[in-house]
């Protein structure tokens, strides 16, 4: 029986290869470590989102940033202070005509202030020490109350609230009548607590501060110069004093500057205590004084 043709059989040929093990082992189990892989990282963003949900971006608020003083306005309430509490009684007309540029058809011709039969009374100095805004209407103009405090030759130290409006024309107007009130709140000085400030031990920065500070307070800015930085710059102070001693050296929270009370002198024979931060600095492995309470240049 004719199982085949020669010539065929002839041709036909076994081919027998090798492989490294491992990769037989990858290619037949690779389907088995994808799908753990797909598992471990499903279970993974389950246990990250428990654990911290996401949360809807929360938008940024800007920082509230407080309006600059209108000095124009301030300057008004004080003009108005000025004129509202000078009186002559001698001299009725004059204290409506120092106030016939504030008041309106809604005022009276003197604010309010009918003077006294006798005497007079002057403004020696006014100042605006704390304002508020009023929230105005939709439409209508913005209103500063000002606390001016006006010290007077008759009735001493006093406290007026002047309202101060500001048209939408740019204009400055009286609000309303003004007010008496009593001073703001103020309380005993809160000075820095000596029991947490360490004193200085280093005796040569004590001398260099010493030294300084009696340059500083004569007035001397040649011998002053020998203990300043390359950089710093100082104001002198318009009137000469004659240091006596220095009380405390301590050096200041942070770094870099010591707190100095000292006691000093004028010409007249007046006495003061007086306390100055002075900015130092160790140049070459010597103190030397950047700056003395205030900086000139700000």
């Amino acid at each position: 029986m004719r199982t085949g043709d020669p010539a065929s059989t002839q041709n036909a040929q076994v081919r027998i290869g090798t492989r490294p093990l491992w990769q037989i082992r990858v290619a037949r189990e690779w389907p088995r470590y994808l799908l753990s892989a797909v598992a471990v990282a499903g279970l993974a963003a389950s246990a990250r989102f428990a654990i911290a949900p996401p949360r809807p971006p929360v938008p940024a608020v800007a920082a509230h940033v407080p309006a600059a003083p209108d000095l124009a306005a301030e300057g008004f309430a004080v003009r108005f202070t000025r004129g509202y509490l000078t009186w002559n009684a001698a001299e009725p007309q004059a204290h409506e005509e120092a106030l016939a540029a504030f008041v309106g058809p809604g005022i009276d011709p003197d604010a309010g202030l009918a003077p006294p039969a006798s005497g007079e009374q002057r403004v020696e100095s006014a100042e605006v020490v704390q304002e508020r805004e009023v929230e105005a209407e939709p439409g209508r103009p913005g209103e500063h109350v000002y606390t001016v405090a006006a010290q007077t030759d008759d009735a001493g130290l006093l406290y007026l609230t002047v309202s101060v409006v500001r048209t939408a024309e740019g204009s400055l107007a009286l609000g309303g009548y003004p007010a008496f009130v009593g001073a703001p709140a103020s309380g005993p000085a809160q000075t820095q607590a000596q029991a947490h400030l360490r004193e200085v031990g280093e005796p040569a920065l004590a001398t260099v501060v010493g030294r300084a500070l009696r340059n500083y307070l004569a007035a001397s800015a040649s011998e002053l110069a020998a203990d300043l930085t390359a950089g710093a710059q100082v104001s002198l102070p318009a009137v000469a004093l004659s240091m006596e001693s220095v009380q405390r050296l301590d050096w200041a929270p942070g770094a870099g500057a010591v707190l100095a009370v000292v006691a000093a002198a004028d010409a007249r024979g007046a006495h003061y205590t007086l306390a100055y931060e002075l900015d130092v600095a160790r140049v070459q492995g010597r103190w030397e004084i950047s700056a003395i309470q205030m900086d000139p240049d700000t």
